[in-house]
């Protein structure tokens, strides 16, 4: 039985949007979709059993609306739906067990919407053992592709149009602590599209401090910044071996990890991060790379964990 791509649905424009881009993903990989909604109940409520009624009304309603935008974009798709109780992340955690990958409606710096309020998303992301991609309100399928200024098609205003090809794939790669699972989620996506795959690695000069007596000297930037190229296509090569259709063009540069991936992921269809599985003392928690990037990037951010 094929895992399917999960897509959490409140009812808000962010949601709609992950819904309609998890449908799109959904089909590309041949695997059904499934829309999930989830609520908490209040045992202790004297109306109880009236609350929990009403919400479970609401919740049909909510996926009947996602339900409908979702067969108006991709009707061909398989479908069904469910609604899980509890608190929301543990809901939303639970559930995404049973996905392929689970993707969120997210409003970036606003914080996020409905039953995704802080640290909830947040939750989710920092402790699912799944993909997550996280997805912007008013993100089309038009998005995913490179604008056109031909004429003749559908946009020509110069926008993008679905009959273009598909926007890069954005890898972040941390040469220091390269992941396999990161690196094949992207090649993947990117094989599904045709896209071209970016790969993108920072790096920064080694303090003083860290050096012996004479090393400043002996190694510049320049030599620094081709002995990083050579360590990402080594990384890389097994990957473009695994996928020779795929386009790579690989970024070495000095800068912060942050920063690179923010420039980068302009104009991309989409950004591809890493997360550390393994449980901190002050428990689970999103890297300051991977935050930056839920925070800032304007296109969906895949958040893929690994070990």
């Amino acid at each position: 039985m094929l895992l399917p791509v999960m897509a959490a649905v409140d009812g808000s424009a962010e949601s709609l949007a992950a819904a309609e881009w998890a449908a799109r993903e959904a089909r590309r990989r041949g695997r059904p979709l499934r829309l999930v909604h989830a609520w908490n109940w209040h045992p202790r409520r004297e109306d109880g059993e009236i609350a929990t009624a009403a919400q479970r009304h609401l919740g049909r309603r909510t996926l009947r609306q996602a339900e409908d935008r979702v067969r108006a974009v991709e009707p061909a798709v398989d479908l069904d739906d469910t609604q899980v109780e509890g608190p929301a992340t543990a809901a939303l955690l639970n559930a995404a067990e049973e996905a392929e990958l689970l993707v969120l409606g997210s409003r970036g710096l606003s914080g996020f919407t409905g039953f995704l309020v802080g640290s909830v998303a947040l939750g989710v992301v920092a402790r699912a053992t799944r993909p997550v991609v996280l997805v912007r309100a008013g993100e089309e399928a038009a998005d995913e592709h490179l604008p056109s200024a031909d004429e003749h098609l559908p946009s020509a205003d110069g926008g993008a149009s679905t009959r273009t090809g598909f926007r890069d794939v954005v890898l972040g790669v941390d040469l220091g602590d390269p992941c396999d699972e990161v690196i094949e989620f992207a090649f993947e996506v990117a094989r599904l599209r045709g896209a071209r795959l970016r790969a993108v690695h920072a790096w920064q000069a080694p303090s003083a401090l860290g050096l012996g007596p004479g090393e400043i000297a002996l190694v510049g930037d320049a030599q620094r910044a081709e002995e990083w190229r050579g360590f990402l296509a080594a990384v890389l090569q097994v990957w473009r071996d695994k996928y020779p259709g795929v386009e790579v063009v690989e970024t070495v540069t000095r800068d912060r990890a942050r920063s690179a991936l923010l420039r980068a992921a302009s104009g991309a269809g989409l950004l591809v991060v890493g997360r550390h599985l393994v449980d901190r003392p002050a428990g689970p928690r999103i890297g300051p790379v991977t935050h930056a990037a839920i925070q800032h990037v304007g296109c969906p951010v895949a958040v893929v964990p690994h070990k």
